[in-house]
């Protein structure tokens, strides 16, 4: 929070608020850390479980764990959502509209989906310690080079400077190759002919996607054996909570940036990429992959891979092992349908409150109403999952997608109200409460301690896919330019997230009696 009284300073001098900004960022910052400080106490009034590897050094050491990974993984949202709070500032450049979005967003989805073929395996083997700096450490790297990209736009006032030139003439045959693919498909190539910079944001955000893709593989791979299984629906509530801070770095810290620096779009790559490098010294001071690495003892997790003795797997084996799993392929199904909703909701909703002006009066707030729904959904999925499920998955998700198919299809109904951005809001709840029991938890369950990589992989990867269908999907058919000005041209935004929300329900409701079973006594 340091960074800002120097943010107010800047803001003051250059006469855009008469209110200091450090004021504006703590009002918007209270309410979370209110709910916060809330879910901590109902986390602590909770009966404590009677299992002997709760020993006050383990929960104590474990919390010094978990924190500084968390906070790389917020600030990796930080640095990936970055690009949707931009959209806008690299549009009046003549840069950016909604189909060149969605190919760009896409293609670094669809990056994202396939990279758990290697990061998975990878994390596995060499813990989720150094994948998750590796991560933090190519992000860092991904975002400062969009972040000089952008500094010569805006330096020359929307033309393409050196570095744009170079990394476009390496990305034209790729971005030609992409194209050609999309035309097999009868997709036209409907990109607007001004967006001079589409080839080189597509390779500089995919590789930025790459170095994502290592994040909740990592930090599920790290947390595996910190948490018993009958624990892990907390830890799918805190990787909800850390989801939920994540957006609301990325809207309203990213946004913060650009009300401050109106038009200075390279700051909203830059600034995570600082934050990113303080937050690598300290994870990799603090970060250990188990109790043991800690100088604490190991204790059996009660997973899928709990009593497994002996080396791991090798990876080709452990795929067809998930492969051949019902419920890993059923929560893969679940989790492709999360992604295109999710995605479909925080992706383009603040396009359409820009666009359209409904609602609009949420959008300076959009990170903030976001995260608030994320920590109520991530609480409410864990604590039901574990107390009243008896630490299943499947029900709490089924009960959750429920509520996004509600909120989808009343939405189709009121979108030219402003209760259709409350709606989006209360569908961010459901699905990032079923993203933290699945992706978060279900993983580690069904995938075992020994092999959360590539379950972790496997399940975020289909999340990601999901996403990528989603963002070429409304690419093409949301509108451009001025008719996207009018409401009524936003009808296939709600109705396209029904059928996924509806094929996720019912997978969950086929699911709703699963539970590990590892070679130990539970």
């Amino acid at each position: 929070m340091s960074l800002f009284p120097t943010l107010a300073l800047a803001a003051q001098e250059a006469g855009t608020s008469k209110e200091s900004v450090f004021l504006i960022s703590l009002k918007e910052f209270l309410p979370i850390l209110l709910l916060l400080v809330v879910i901590v106490f109902v986390f602590a009034r909770q009966p404590k479980l009677a299992m002997d590897h709760l020993k006050p050094d383990l929960i104590k050491r474990r919390v010094m764990n978990w924190v500084p990974l968390g906070a790389i993984y917020a600030f990796l949202y930080m640095a990936r959502y970055n690009l949707t709070v931009s959209k806008k500032e690299f549009s009046q450049f003549g840069l950016m509209d909604n189909a060149d979005f969605g190919i760009i967003f896409g293609i670094g989805t669809l990056v994202y989906g396939l990279s758990f073929l290697l990061n998975g395996p990878l994390t596995d083997r060499y813990g989720g310690r150094l994948t998750i700096l590796i991560s933090a450490a190519g992000v860092i790297i991904a975002n400062v080079l969009m972040g000089v990209v952008a500094w010569e736009v805006v330096r020359s006032n929307g033309e393409i400077g050196a570095l744009g030139n170079v990394v476009n003439e390496f990305a034209k045959p790729i971005f030609s190759g992409f194209v050609w693919f999309r035309g097999l498909f009868g997709i036209e190539h409907n990109v607007s002919a001004t967006s001079k910079l589409m080839p080189a944001l597509c390779v500089l955000y995919a590789i930025n996607m790459y170095f994502q893709s290592f994040g909740a593989v990592a930090i599920v791979k790290v947390n595996s054996p910190w948490f018993h299984v009958k624990e892990r629906g907390v830890f799918g509530a805190i990787f909800g909570i850390l989801i939920s801070l994540g957006l609301y770095f990325a809207y309203d810290w990213n946004g913060l940036l650009l009300k401050i620096w109106e038009h200075q779009v390279h700051l909203v790559f830059f600034v995570p990429a600082a934050i990113l490098c303080v937050s690598f010294v300290v994870g990799h001071k603090l970060i250990r992959n188990s109790p043991k690495d800690a100088g604490l003892e190991d204790f059996d997790t009660g997973d899928a891979t709990s009593g497994e003795k002996g080396p791991t797997n090798p990876p080709h084996k452990v795929f067809l092992m998930m492969a051949r799993n019902p419920i890993i392929v059923a929560v893969a199904a679940i989790e492709f349908c999360t992604g295109f909703v999710r995605q479909a909701i925080m992706q383009w909703g603040p396009s359409f409150m820009k666009a359209t002006h409904v609602g609009s009066y949420l959008e300076p707030h959009w990170g903030m109403l976001l995260c608030l729904a994320g920590i109520l959904g991530g609480m409410f999925a864990g604590i039901i999952s574990d107390r009243f499920f008896e630490s299943r998955r499947g029900p709490v998700a089924a009960i959750l997608y429920g509520g996004m198919i509600a909120c989808a299809c009343v939405m189709y109904f009121v979108l030219g109200n402003a209760a259709v951005m409350w709606l989006c809001l209360i569908a961010s709840l459901c699905v990032i409460g079923v993203h933290g029991m699945l992706s978060g938890t279900a993983t580690q369950d069904f995938g075992g301690s020994k092999n959360a990589g590539i379950a972790v992989g496997i399940i975020d990867g289909c999340v990601y896919l999901g996403s990528s269908l989603m963002a070429f999907w409304y690419g093409a058919r949301l509108p451009r330019e001025a008719a996207a000005a009018d409401w009524h041209n936003w009808s296939d935004w709600p109705l396209w997230m029904i059928p996924p929300a509806v094929i996720g329900f019912v997978l969950c409701v086929l699911i709703r009696k699963a539970i590990p079973k590892g070679k130990a006594a539970h």
